[in-house]
């Protein structure tokens, strides 16, 4: 089974609310886009969006360009059927962030809470940067969140890479710069604890 028909089979299998990594209110990532100062009218990405609620808490505070990215079209389904006629303001791409074709230097935002940890392949990874490297502006912001050292080594049945903040950062280079970073015990809908890593960085390349 290759990714698309995992993501795909997970999607149509469960409730977008049973699932590991789901959270009632984004939180830790809307404070780190808080972090960066930008205004409600800047292009923001959420990487691997899927369903998840940081589109709708985005759209509560006003902010009014976002684009979704996700390998799975039953996820992004789930947050259209939730978010419904309001989604019409909101771009939905379907795409592996390692080959899909990004606008470039379109976002001043990139978030993503849970993609590159399942980045277990360099060229994955690498990818992955370029794709970063292309699409965000100049200056633009980065936020990554990812599974911590301490995190677990599965998920979703499939194996992941934990990060330190050194560490992901590393796997950015020298364009980036490592503004903040902290840790989030995550819940999960069935009482286990996740350590994820935050960390958000400036790229600074021009």
């Amino acid at each position: 089974m290759d990714k698309e028909q995992h993501w795909e089979q997970v999607y149509t299998t469960k409730a977008s609310d049973s699932v590991s990594w789901f959270q009632e209110h984004a939180d830790q990532s809307l404070a780190l886009i808080h972090h960066t100062g930008v205004s409600k009218a800047s292009a923001i990405i959420d990487v691997g969006g899927g369903a998840s609620i940081l589109v709708d808490n985005l759209m509560e505070e006003g902010y009014s360009d976002l684009t979704v990215l996700d390998i799975s079209s039953a996820a992004l389904d789930v947050a259209k059927q939730r978010l419904k006629l309001h989604a019409e303001s909101i771009q939905w791409i379907v795409g592996d962030i390692t080959k899909v074709e990004l606008e470039e230097s379109r976002y001043d935002v990139w978030h993503d809470r849970a993609v590159f940890h399942f980045l277990t392949e360099p060229d994955d990874r690498q990818a992955y940067v370029e794709q970063v490297m292309r699409s965000v502006r100049p200056n633009g912001h980065v936020i990554i969140a990812t599974f911590s050292e301490d995190g677990p080594e599965k998920c979703s049945g499939l194996p992941v890479r934990r990060y330190k903040p050194e560490s992901l950062l590393a796997e950015f280079g020298e364009n980036f710069l490592l503004v903040a970073h902290e840790k989030e015990a995550h819940n999960t809908p069935f009482g286990t604890v996740q350590q994820f890593v935050y960390c958000y960085c400036r790229k600074m390349n021009s």
